[in-house]
């Protein structure tokens, strides 16, 4: 059975947004990368940029999975499945930014 075309387009708009989404943790890391070195300290620098990327690479990674896992609970009129890694990018961002809020308050 094909389930009603708005939830099959809403479905595919949260694909594209984790996409989105993938691509600004991208941005972000490389852009933490190439901070100067007297802003942060390397350590720190290094650390953020690989933890934004890690969750860039998870995000697009786990877009298409997602999408098809939803779009075969809709046809079957099944359950959605929960959100995986809602937890993962929750305390990944939030550690991102905590430890970035340290790193510009002890540099002031």
């Amino acid at each position: 059975m094909e389930p009603d075309p708005r939830f099959t387009l809403a479905n595919e708009r949260t694909f594209l947004t984790w996409l989105s989404t993938a691509l600004a943790l991208s941005a972000g890391g490389v852009a933490m990368a190439a901070v100067p070195e007297g802003v942060f300290a390397p350590w720190a620098r290094t650390l953020l940029a690989v933890v934004l990327v890690t969750l860039s690479a998870l995000a697009a990674g786990m877009a298409y999975p997602r999408w098809r896992n939803i779009q075969r609970a809709l046809r079957r009129q099944e359950p959605l499945p929960p959100p995986a890694l809602a937890v993962v990018f929750g305390v990944g961002v939030t550690a991102v930014a905590v430890i970035a809020l340290i790193c510009i308050v002890v540099a002031a």
